[in-house]
């Protein structure tokens, strides 16, 4: 069996809203058809006091100036002495003592004969000095068969009312729905490149479209971005795998030792060239994934010191300059020693003579500048330089070994501790790579 939530949420759009208003319209009109049948009575009552106090006024003053009370049809006009005995030569009245003593203190009398009679009354004095009990009643015939109608009657109303108010939902939240299929059909349909035609009116329709059409645009962003990584990765490792090969068959066909010698050599840099590839593909990968360690203070002058010695020989040399003894950011230590080495190791393959690399703080920053004196970069690659893959010279960077991929790392760790980094033209003349943290302060 289907529980009843699960149920519901199957049902489409419009038949939950036509529900709920259908719901909540039906109990609305059965409360006031209930709230209107339990007032009926009372409001027939009143009608029938309102015409009996109307009489009872004329026949006081009437037998207040001693003349006898008027014939009113279908109403009772009827004067007793206060004991309750007629006294205008009429038959009983039918009341008893507690009612007389009611009509005498001003309070309206139901008689539960049948049929019912509503009786008013009032104690009037006749000019010969005497007290009277001037009373007029009405009967109340088919009162009670008037308030069962008339209830049902209600019931009845608020019931079409239902259906109806039910039947102007639907149609209205189709009429309402009928530009969302048409959308979705317009989506279905439509071509790569393409967008939503944005609707006229100002609603949440055109709110709608708008968010879509942004969403269909970073999902193209993102598979151009996709297609063009698997086939750049493809590539890239086509190279290092190929020249493996090559060397390798040379080896073979080849016994010559030296040859040998040579060719290994050559195989074991083209190894360690696919082997940083994999590894930044892999940590790339990883980054996209959202796989990232949690964050901890980190000594930046420290690191940035270390990632100097872990240059190879024969690197040009690098001064670093810290303007504060400590800095400590928010990030992972692995995450800045990747970005130290990569931004290093990048400036060692185009400075000319030096490397200046520097540590300064802020209250809330700790930036890490590193500037080089080789041929810069011009301002129209300056955009691309962080994407993967990029090179601002593609000999130039095979030839030193660059893949495209070390930047692009650089930028995503940084981004995704909240950081940031920027590259401009150095003092020296050459590059000006910046990079900032979250400081920490502890």
């Amino acid at each position: 069996m289907i529980p009843p939530r699960r149920w519901w949420l199957r049902r489409s759009l419009r038949f939950r809203i036509t529900m709920i208003a259908t719901t909540i319209t039906l109990a609305l009109l059965f409360g006031l058809a209930g709230l209107a049948g339990k007032t009926l009575g009372p409001l027939l009552i009143q009608s029938v006091d309102d015409e009996l106090t109307a009489v009872l006024a004329t026949a006081g003053d009437q037998v207040r100036s001693g003349s006898g009370p008027p014939e009113r049809g279908g109403i009772a006009v009827r004067v007793l002495d206060t004991a309750g005995t007629p006294v205008d030569g009429g038959a009983p009245s039918g009341l008893d003592r507690e009612q007389v003593g009611e009509l005498k203190a001003g309070l309206p009398v139901t008689d539960p004969g049948d049929p019912k009679w509503r009786w008013l009354g009032e104690v009037v004095t006749a000019p010969d000095g005497a007290q009277r009990l001037v009373a007029v009643g009405a009967p109340l015939v088919g009162f009670h068969a008037a308030v069962v109608d008339g209830s049902r009657w209600l019931l009845l109303v608020a019931l079409v009312g239902a259906l109806v108010a039910t039947l102007a939902t639907w149609l209205g939240i189709r009429s309402a729905l009928l530009p969302v299929d048409r959308m979705r059909r317009s989506v279905r349909a439509l071509p790569p490149g393409r967008r939503l035609p944005l609707p006229e009116a100002g609603d949440e329709l055109r709110d709608l479209a708008a968010e879509f059409n942004a969403l269909l645009r970073r999902q193209e962003e993102v598979s151009e971005r996709l297609r063009r990584f698997t086939g750049d990765a493809a590539h890239e490792l086509r190279s290092p795998v190929a020249s493996i090969r090559v060397q390798a068959e040379v080896a073979v066909s080849n016994p010559d030792p030296e040859l040998a010698q040579e060719t290994l050599t050559d195989i074991l840099d083209e190894a360690e060239r696919l082997s940083a590839l994999l590894d930044g593909l892999l940590a790339l990968a990883r980054s996209d994934a959202g796989e990232l360690p949690p964050a901890e203070p980190v000594e930046v002058v420290t690191e940035a010191r270390d990632a100097v010695a872990r240059l190879p020989e024969g690197a040009p040399p690098v001064r670093v300059h810290a303007a504060v003894p400590t800095a400590w950011a928010l990030a992972a230590p692995a995450e800045v020693a990747l970005v130290l080495d990569n931004l290093l190791r990048n400036a060692c393959r185009y400075a000319e003579s030096e490397i200046v690399l520097s540590v300064l703080a802020s209250r809330s920053r700790v930036r890490v500048v590193v500037d080089d004196d080789g041929p810069g970069i011009s301002a129209e690659h300056r955009e691309h330089v962080f994407d993967r893959f990029y090179r601002v010279s593609d000999d130039r960077a095979r030839s030193s070994g660059g893949a495209g991929l070390g930047l692009a790392m650089v930028a995503e760790a940084v981004r995704r501790r909240g950081g940031r980094v920027t590259v401009g033209e150095s003092p020296e003349g050459g590059a000006r790579f910046q990079v900032n943290w979250r400081r920490h302060h502890g």
